[in-house]
């Protein structure tokens, strides 16, 4: 497929964006941090997913559960050349924390932001917590539109240098009502959004209506859209997908098939059934590349990316270089 005309953007310097705009089929895959400090669990799930993607998306506690942060993980892995995709959402913090994030992850070396608006406190193991959603992700998009292209504050105050970066939104082809989808990404590309990751995809042929939609409305010629692709572990995995997992719809075909399989055969299954949806969505028109979630199954990732006949991205890439300055201790005696 050809890239989008619309290129008037093209200086965030990423390399996402770059292979995005040159009309090759990108692979992003996601990340779930750790619940730990140490740099070094975070590189051994990261350089599994480095050598078959060609960026990391980085989750922001999702689920509404405390995890090692976004800009912390996205901040370790640039520091070794890995190319991370930076996900912030308007849960955990209003207006002003949200510009001071951007100007400190541009100042860090990451380039790519995913904007989202952010699951409920409710879903996950603080309830008591107080959220914030001082914006929703369409603002959060047209403020870091903004001060990347104007050069601004939300308050008119000028930025010395500008962040560059390349903007994000998510997409939920697959939730109802389904009519209404693709004239809400609209609004999130006039705010600025230049791609868009969507929900896992097991419904393909919905996925074409919606693909179609977006065409009708331009967004085609204006954003990149990566689908969101992953494995179903089993059938009892897929029937508890589709009750947890807001917005995920996978139709009873694909569990009686993984029902219809044995029990100790049912992982492989799911991969290839993941592997089948991935070359059916690289058909569609508009379809950019895929995102490949599977909650800390890096392996998984790669094994998919492999089966898929998406592989080699960048080849084998280095053992991750701790950052300069961690310090180790030093005790001294009493």
């Amino acid at each position: 497929m050809t890239a989008p005309k619309y290129t008037q953007h093209f200086r965030s310097g990423s390399r996402l964006e770059r292979v995005l705009r040159s009309g090759r089929f990108a692979v992003t895959a996601e990340l779930a941090p750790l619940d730990t400090s140490d740099p070094d669990a975070v590189f051994d799930r990261a350089i599994v997913l480095a050598e078959v993607a060609d960026a990391i998306n980085v989750t922001d506690s999702s689920g509404a559960h405390v995890h090692m942060s976004s800009l912390a993980v996205c901040s370790l892995l640039t520091h070794s050349d890995y190319e991370p995709v930076f996900q912030m959402q308007c849960r955990d913090r209003n207006r002003i924390a949200q510009q001071a994030d951007l100007l400190g992850a541009a100042a860090l070396g990451v380039k790519n932001v995913l904007c989202l608006t952010g699951d409920g406190v409710q879903v996950g193991d603080q309830p008591e917590a107080k959220p914030v959603f001082d914006l929703d992700s369409t603002m959060l998009i047209r403020m870091a539109r903004i001060m990347r292209d104007e050069g601004m504050f939300l308050s008119g105050r000028i930025i010395e240098k500008p962040p560059r970066l390349f903007l994000g939104a998510a997409a939920n082809p697959f939730a109802p009502p389904f009519n209404w989808r693709a004239h809400h990404l609209a609004k999130k590309a006039a705010a600025g959004a230049e791609f868009f990751q969507t929900q896992f995809c097991f419904d393909v042929p919905e996925l074409r209506t919606f693909m179609a939609q977006a065409r009708d409305l331009g967004l085609l010629e204006t954003t990149f859209f990566l689908i969101g692709v992953g494995p179903i572990r089993s059938a009892t995995a897929a029937e508890r997908m589709v009750k947890t997992i807001p917005g995920v719809y996978i139709p009873d075909s694909l569990i009686d098939r993984l029902r219809k399989t044995p029990k100790e055969a049912q992982r492989e299954e799911g991969i290839k059934i993941c592997v089948e949806i991935i070359q059916q969505v690289r058909e569609i028109e508009g379809v950019s590349g895929v995102h490949v979630m599977a909650f800390r199954q890096e392996e998984m990732i790669a094994e998919i990316i492999h089966h898929a006949g998406l592989f080699p991205r960048r080849g084998p890439r280095p053992r991750p270089i701790r950052p300069h300055f961690q310090i180790e201790p030093r005790y001294e005696e009493e």
